[in-house]
């Protein structure tokens, strides 16, 4: 067991939530009532952010400590990336910290290569992963009818995810009662992501899926980026059936990660850990599920961009709602401060019970350099205005109080206060030279993968 002055953690990771999409963060229609539990006997963080919205990208910063641009994993495809890069697993563990990790990984190395104490159900991308990133000309994906088909009851669709649940909670029953150290359990599901496939009790808990409230004549949507985008995956094709479709498989996801955080919360009930273990819920990035005629994640816009927070256990309060700005960085800080184990230096994030509820001067960033659009990307939070900085089209600003669909640009009317986020986010790095150095790690790729 843990000593009496450290905590364990429990940290599951679904895959592609757009927080929108459950009860907690208002959704009228999408049931979780496990996350509603883990919010009132916890703290829900209303603005939170992961480090880019893209799987490899985000998980990699995630599990290093560290920013995109500083790793250099800038797209799907492990071809040529730093593979001595060090892993909170390996970091906890040298530290006495048990560290168990459970399912998808999807980062810069095999997960065997971690440094983990126990690694369950580590199925992961094989290696080279996605090699469709061109961006300049930018690579069109062809199998767009594929993607639009793939919705409804499907007897496999959700086998994999039921595996690392249930190898997850066999640790917790067998393995980490009897341990003499503090651990931390990470338990990584693959859905909600795409393809929206689910057993036929999940699909019958909603009766029809409904249509984006914006669609792709907003002006936001008529952005370069998002132009970009919905050529890339083709997604315009997509019929009003496919849509709703869509949208219910999505939710219907959704309640099956639902349905594992409470096995989990039951397990830990039952093995009587659950009063020396912090929970937290969280993804690695979002979806935009139709919204703005896109698909998938991939923009800076809030719906791919924001993740769900959730977060309860002896540090956290019951029943608040935290309004600062947080990320993926704050949340894995956490696993460090529970264990009372320094991160390494220079790594990022502060623990997020030592957040206050309301800092309206503390900055969150996010980037993208992935496939789809045709340059890098940044994004800056502050308060209650948002820039996003494109590298080779017009910036956007937008005033998340009063608009959080980022249906007006605020950008040409504020001058100033763009210029105040923009400030902010050169005070984090130079956008122009990551943009070069993320193109010039994408040629080398190609290079390579072309030459065999």
């Amino acid at each position: 067991m843990s000593t009496d002055s450290t905590l364990n953690t429990v940290l599951i990771i679904s895959d592609e939530h757009n927080p929108a999409y459950s009860s907690v963060y208002g959704h009228p229609v999408v049931k979780t009532p496990n996350m509603e539990l883990l919010a009132a006997r916890g703290t829900v963080f209303r603005n939170a952010y992961c480090p880019s919205p893209l799987c490899m990208p985000s998980r990699s910063a995630f599990m290093t400590g560290r920013r995109v641009y500083e790793i250099g994993v800038y797209n799907n495809c492990r071809v040529g990336l730093d593979t001595n890069l060090v892993a909170y697993g390996r970091v906890l563990s040298e530290h006495g910290v048990h560290s168990a990790y459970a399912g998808k990984v999807h980062v810069y190395d095999d997960p065997e290569a971690l440094g983990f104490d126990t690694l369950l159900a580590p199925g992961d991308t094989p290696y080279p992963g996605d090699t469709m990133f061109r961006r300049k000309p930018l690579v069109i994906r062809e199998n767009a009818e594929k993607r639009a088909a793939a919705w409804g009851v499907r007897r496999d669709g959700l086998i994999r995810d039921e595996t690392i649940a249930d190898e997850a909670l066999a640790w917790l029953r067998t393995q980490a009662a009897s341990l003499n150290t503090p651990w931390v359990l990470t338990v990584s599901f693959v859905k909600p992501h795409f393809p929206h496939y689910v057993s036929s009790e999940y699909w019958g808990m909603y009766e029809e899926g409904d249509l984006p409230a914006y669609g792709a004549d907003e002006r936001s949507a008529r952005h370069p980026y998002a132009e970009d985008l919905r050529r890339h995956f083709q997604t315009m094709g997509f019929t009003e059936e496919q849509i709703r479709g869509h949208r219910r498989g999505y939710w219907a996801c959704v309640s099956h990660i639902d349905r594992q955080i409470g096995r989990i919360i039951e397990t830990l009930e039952q093995t009587s850990l659950i009063d020396r273990t912090n929970i937290i819920y969280t993804s690695d990035h979002g979806e935009m599920l139709g919204k703005f005629g896109m698909w998938w994640k991939c923009s800076l816009y809030e719906d791919s961009v924001k993740i769900p927070c959730i977060a309860s256990g002896p540090e956290f309060a019951r029943g608040l709602v935290v309004e600062t700005p947080v990320d993926l960085h704050d949340v894995r800080a956490t696993l460090f401060d529970a264990a009372q184990t320094p991160q390494p230096p220079g790594w990022l994030g502060t623990a997020l019970h030592r957040i206050p509820v309301r800092d309206k001067e503390r900055v969150v960033f996010s980037e993208y350099h992935g496939h789809g659009t045709r340059s890098g990307a940044y994004l800056v939070r502050k308060g209650g205005w948002k820039l996003i900085h494109y590298c080779e089209a017009p910036d956007q600003l937008f005033d998340l109080e009063s608009d959080p669909d980022e249906t007006v640009d605020r950008h040409a009317e504020l001058p100033a206060v763009a210029d105040e986020l923009r400030r902010a986010l050169r005070a984090i790095c130079s956008p122009e030279k990551e943009n070069a150095s993320a193109h010039r790690s994408e040629l080398r790729q190609l290079e390579v993968i072309e030459d065999g």
